[in-house]
């Protein structure tokens, strides 16, 4: 099932411009994840596809037999919850957590939902934005970046 909407739902609708953005982070030995709100039954595939070694997604509770519950397990990947869940990532990979773990946190959303992620990095950057995280933006002088239309 994740294969076919793969080939059939996200292969056609990954951009060139957003795997080469990716890519440049990662020739600059820059330490990149994705952080969604998505599941990772859903989005292990997509980072695959990426070339994205670590994905910080919605964690799905299983049984004994590895069904899925339908309970999320730990904190959800969502607003805040994100934040923790970065934290957790980096203190595992030996990192200090919080804001001042690195010099440059680039954070790349299109969603007002990510504002708590993006006030935290230290380069918020607004990517093919929702109208109502484009305003915010502009409010704030972020960058706003338009890899496709």
């Amino acid at each position: 099932m994740r294969e076919r909407f793969m080939a059939e739902m996200m292969r056609p609708a990954l951009k060139p411009a957003a795997q080469a953005l990716v890519k440049r982070h990662q020739d600059a030995g820059d330490l990149v994840a994705i952080v969604t709100a998505t599941n990772e039954f859903v989005t292990e595939p997509i980072a695959r596809e990426f070339g994205v070694e670590h994905l910080i997604a919605l964690r799905l509770e299983r049984d004994a037999q590895g069904q899925a519950t339908g309970a999320i397990l730990g904190t959800p990947t969502f607003r805040e919850g994100k934040i923790r869940r970065v934290d957790e990532w980096l203190r595992a990979l030996g990192h200090a957590a919080g804001r001042n773990a690195f010099d440059t946190i680039t954070v790349y959303s299109d969603s007002i939902n990510d504002l708590p992620l993006l006030e935290w990095a230290t380069h918020p950057v607004a990517t093919n934005p929702a109208a109502s995280l484009a305003e915010v933006a502009q409010q704030r002088g972020w960058p706003i970046l338009r890899l496709f239309t």
